[in-house]
């Protein structure tokens, strides 16, 4: 898993004999008609086509046809569980986001923005990264939810970066006391985000142990 996203998240289609057997329910309980028991995989594999639809195509144009098609269930499977688009667009970011990331402790302060970095440029420069990232720009503007979602995972972010920067202190690296976790950050952020709307490339892999420097001179005394 990178430390930044998991770019996991975007499955590749399935085969059409991996889908299942799909279910259509008789009532708000989604009971099964007789002979054709329940999908238990039909929710899982909705929210995995929506997370893949929004990456492709973004919320405007995913449709709930579309995810219906692509997960081999009804629009009423999917009606029953979410009552409309945005809610299932808001799920299936949810789980996008709520992910772990593992501190970086490589011993030193220097190395663990490195990792950092290192996984962050990995995953950017995937097709599942660049196509976040820019759902990223777009979506913002859509409302608040997306917002929220982005505030949450960012807030995990500087506090995994706040502990770093402790364990720099604690191991005696000389950390500037003014050190900000939050503008480390925003600033890595903002740089991919400003990519994305320019169209430049996305800084590489390669890339990562420039920023580490930058970051140093910025952080270190």
């Amino acid at each position: 898993m990178a430390l930044w996203l998991d770019h996991t998240a975007a499955a590749a289609p399935l085969r059409p004999s991996e889908l299942g057997t799909t279910t259509m329910g008789t009532n708000d309980g989604d009971k099964p008609r007789r002979g054709r028991p329940r999908d238990p995989d039909a929710e899982p594999r909705i929210r995995r086509y929506a997370v893949q639809l929004l990456l492709e195509r973004g919320f405007e144009r995913m449709t709930v046809d579309d995810v219906a098609e692509a997960a081999g269930v009804g629009k009423a499977t999917i009606y029953r569980r979410w009552a409309s688009k945005e809610q299932l667009a808001n799920d299936a970011l949810a789980g996008l986001f709520d992910i772990e990331i593992p501190d970086a402790d490589t011993g030193s302060i220097a190395g663990d923005l490195r990792q950092v970095y290192r996984d962050a440029l990995a995953f950017v420069n995937t097709k599942e990264g660049v196509a976040l990232v820019r759902l990223a720009v777009t979506e913002m503007n859509r409302g608040e939810q997306f917002a929220v979602f982005y505030r949450a995972f960012l807030q995990r972010r500087i506090a995994h970066t706040a502990a770093a920067l402790e364990r720099a202190r604690a191991r005696g690296e000389r950390i500037r006391p003014d050190a900000d976790p939050v503008l480390m950050v925003q600033w890595l952020a903002g740089v991919l985000v400003i990519r994305a709307l320019t169209g430049e490339a996305m800084p590489t892999v390669a890339d990562a142990d420039h920023l580490m420097e930058m970051t140093l001179r910025c952080i270190v005394e």
